[in-house]
């Protein structure tokens, strides 16, 4: 018995250093594992602060009576259920039928920039593919529109849009002669197609930035194996190109789509406060309701049918894409 006692005991020593190892190395490892969350904290905190605390706050003022005499202080503004939803959509009313041709007015925009965007996007990025000098630079030049501020380009606009001596009536008026007289671009109908043509300019970089990016995974050995085949240039495009962009092009739409249709600084800078009626983007028309009439309760309720609509916009884009996916697989 006494043999044996001294033989446990240095077993015992022999294992307890292992025994203690064991605890340091799962601390260890919940460690590493924590330290991506670790990281992400400062960004969802950021993320919390200045964009979902924001919106909620605004989800509750829609169901205030908030105007310019609660301003100081908006929680002691009483409470309108949802008289602000119903003064926003009863299309029969003169607010309702104000928003719901500023809806219209933003669909229409937002379809016509973003196929625009994409359809001169996508062919600056194909045109880009073959091999010439100088290639670099004009890639850098279409990039051009896309990396300046939004003030500094739209104000440029502004300017080449005046009546009297703007460059886009000295261009089509006195040196093409492609309209009888100098027009008006930025009030009456012509709004909207100024407003139009500042968004494709500025957008489209973005699409061939993204298509240009997509058209790098393609195989080169399709091309030519097409090309010996006889495939031509409009062939390609139609069976390799495009169905090899297609998940680009799903997630590079969608992204446009929620851009455009939010698009605040473009219409803003364009016409100021007041944008023309053919011109009035929903976007504005909100900032013109909740700041303008001092009517926040009724902004915020148009605020909150705009995010509804987005988001039953993206769930079945993401739904209808996730169901070619599988039919394709």
């Amino acid at each position: 018995m006494t043999a044996t006692a001294p033989a446990a005991e240095a077993t015992v020593r022999k294992s307890s250093p292992g025994a203690a190892r064991g605890p340091r190395r799962r601390t260890g490892r919940l460690r590493r594992a924590g330290l991506p969350y670790l990281l992400l904290l400062p960004a969802l905190l950021l993320e919390l602060l200045v964009h979902l605390v924001p919106m909620v706050i605004g989800i509750v003022m829609s169901f205030k009576e908030l105007t310019q005499f609660y301003i100081r202080d908006w929680s002691t503004a009483p409470w309108a259920g949802l008289d602000n939803y119903t003064v926003s959509v009863d299309f029969d009313a003169p607010v309702g039928k104000a928003l719901l041709h500023s809806f219209l007015v933003t669909v229409a925009f937002t379809v016509l920039s973003v196929g625009l965007c994409w359809l001169i996007g996508t062919a600056a990025a194909v045109f880009m593919q073959d091999t010439f000098r100088g290639r670099g630079l004009l890639r850098a030049l279409f990039l051009v529109p896309y990396a300046l501020p939004v003030y500094a380009a739209v104000i440029t606009w502004v300017f080449m849009f005046q009546h009297d001596n703007g460059l886009v009536n000295h261009v089509l008026h006195d040196q093409l002669g492609l309209i009888g007289k100098p027009s008006f671009w930025l009030i009456g109908d012509n709004s909207f197609v100024a407003l139009l043509t500042v968004s494709v300019w500025k957008g489209w970089p973005f699409a061939f930035l993204i298509v240009m990016a997509g058209l790098q995974n393609i195989p080169r050995e399709l091309y030519e194996a097409a090309a010996l085949d006889g495939a031509g240039m409009v062939q390609q495009l139609r069976r390799i190109t495009l169905p090899s962009l297609r998940p680009v092009n799903q997630a590079l739409v969608l992204v446009l789509f929620l851009w455009t249709f939010n698009d605040f600084n473009t219409p803003y800078v364009l016409f100021g406060k007041s944008a023309p009626e053919a011109a009035d983007l929903i976007s504005v028309h909100i900032y013109q309701a909740s700041f303008v009439t001092w009517n926040f309760g009724t902004g915020s309720a148009m605020s909150v049918l705009l995010l509804l609509f987005l988001l039953v916009v993206t769930g079945v884009h993401l739904a209808l894409t996730s169901r070619g996916r599988r039919t394709a697989q």
